[in-house]
Formats: structure tokens, C-alpha cells, sequence
């Protein structure tokens, strides 16, 4: 046991841009926390918005969609889908290629994202379709 470390609160106020191109309130990190095997973040997708196609290199990925509904293209130039609502939980496996699309034209995505990666942003690849 180590009693002489502190619990740190983060209290992000702003979003930071991302290699997905989602907003991105950055919560617990390396840089923010001091974390060494985890991130945790809230993503925002606009209305009609998606991410850019992507995929965490070396790292798994847990998601807890707050609000709103997503499909979620991924596979091999994207072949696959998977339609996911506010309280499902997503799980996406280490270097799995992945897009997640609003469903809502008026109404934004909330998702709780954690990665085994404190500086998850570093392993994000984007990924080319052919």
C-alpha cells in the first residue's frame, strides 16, 4: 500500500481537439492525473458528425454511451456495423479500425471513454480506407 500519494480531481472546462476530430473533455491522463495505465475522457459527437476512421494502437478500448444513439462502422475497410444506445456499454479490442457515427441530426452523442493508455491521444492511428 502507498499512503503517501494524493487522489487527484480533474474538472475539465474545455474541449481539446483530437486525431478523430471529436471533442474531447479530457478527465483523467498522464499529463492531467499522473496516470500510468489508464485514460479516462468524455467524447462529444455533434449532430450528424463522426469520427474519423481510426484505431488505438496496443491499446483496448472500454466505452459507456451516455446519450444518444451511434453506428459504429468497423473492420477491415469498415465492412462491419454495430448500432449502440445511451446505456450500452462498447467494448472495442486493441487495433480494431473503427468510425462512430451520430445517428441524431439534432441531438449530440455523450460517451465515457476509458483506454489502458495514459496518453491515449499518442496511440490513436488514423486509418486509411482503400
Amino acid at each position: 500500500m502507498n499512503f503517501d500519494q494524493d487522489i487527484v480531481t480533474v474538472r475539465p472546462s474545455e474541449t481539446t481537439d483530437t486525431i478523430q476530430k471529436l471533442p474531447n473533455y479530457v478527465g483523467i491522463s498522464g499529463k492531467t492525473a499522473g496516470a500510468t495505465g489508464i485514460s479516462m475522457n468524455i467524447v462529444v459527437i455533434p449532430p450528424s458528425a463522426k469520427a474519423e476512421p481510426h484505431f488505438h494502437n496496443g491499446y483496448e478500448t472500454a466505452i459507456y454511451l451516455l446519450k444518444g444513439n451511434v453506428q459504429t462502422f468497423y473492420g477491415e475497410n469498415l465492412s462491419k456495423s454495430v448500432i449502440n444506445q445511451q446505456g450500452d456499454f462498447i467494448f472495442i479490442p486493441d487495433g480494431v479500425p473503427h468510425q462512430p457515427v451520430n445517428l441524431s441530426s439534432t441531438e449530440a452523442v455523450i460517451a465515457l471513454v476509458s483506454r489502458n493508455d495514459p496518453n491515449e491521444q499518442e496511440s490513436v492511428q488514423v486509418y486509411k480506407l482503400d
